[in-house]
């Protein structure tokens, strides 16, 4: 597992990190627009790709898109990854 994708940050201390309210990091995990790690007891787990996510949707929510839009920018943001890293593997 790549080092910036393994869940290290509290919730809170993620909240802070990107000038969110706790509920809201819940709220966009409800909606699958993250999915953190979690502890064999429940508890919430954010990773440095975690925090880069927030940071975009807070991004995209300050253009003015709503969460169905966020979502919507996200999966397309991340099949165009997914395409150019099959269109490298096979130059």
């Amino acid at each position: 597992m790549a080092t910036n994708a393994r869940g290290v940050f509290a919730i809170s201390v993620a909240a802070q990190m990107v000038r969110m309210e706790v509920q809201n990091l819940r709220v966009y995990e409800r909606r699958g627009l993250l999915s953190p790690d979690r502890t064999e007891g429940g508890t919430r787990l954010y990773s440095q790709a975690d925090i880069e996510v927030l940071h975009r949707i807070r991004d995209l929510l300050a253009e003015g898109l709503n969460l169905a839009g966020v979502a919507r920018v996200l999966e397309l943001e991340e099949e165009v990854r997914r395409l150019r890293a099959r269109l490298a593997a096979r130059r």
